[in-house]
């Protein structure tokens, strides 16, 4: 057995095989806010506030990149669609992550805070 403690070794892994969400308001006239389902390998299903699609997330130490997938429009009103595209982009644009606790962080030009979905 190691030395080192379950708990402080899992603090420092990606939360791959779990679910997020935006730590944001819904928009407007909406209950929804972007949620982020992440599959043991990255593969990432992305339930935006009115747009969803595919993604995927690769991970190295602190390092991450995101790459996006097919992005359905489902009629969005251009509010949304608007937040919707800004926030692929800053997801797309993110270099490094942290966690804390449940918070999630990805780091890069727009830091996006993402609260684990631990019920």
């Amino acid at each position: 057995m190691s030395g080192v403690p379950l708990a402080a070794a899992s603090a420092e892994e990606f939360p791959f095989g779990m679910e997020m969400t935006l730590d944001a308001l819904p928009q407007p006239g909406s209950k929804r806010v972007p949620d982020l389902d992440i599959g043991d390998n990255g593969e990432t299903v992305l339930e935006l506030w009115c747009k969803g699609g595919k993604g995927q997330f690769s991970v190295a130490g602190n390092t991450i990149v995101f790459i996006a997938g097919k992005i359905e429009d489902r009629n969005c009103p251009p509010a949304r669609a608007q937040a919707d595209d800004e926030l692929i982009a800053a997801l797309s644009a993110v270099t490094n992550w942290k966690r804390q606790g449940d918070l999630i962080i990805f780091v890069g030009p727009k830091t996006l805070r993402f609260r684990l979905n631990t019920n």
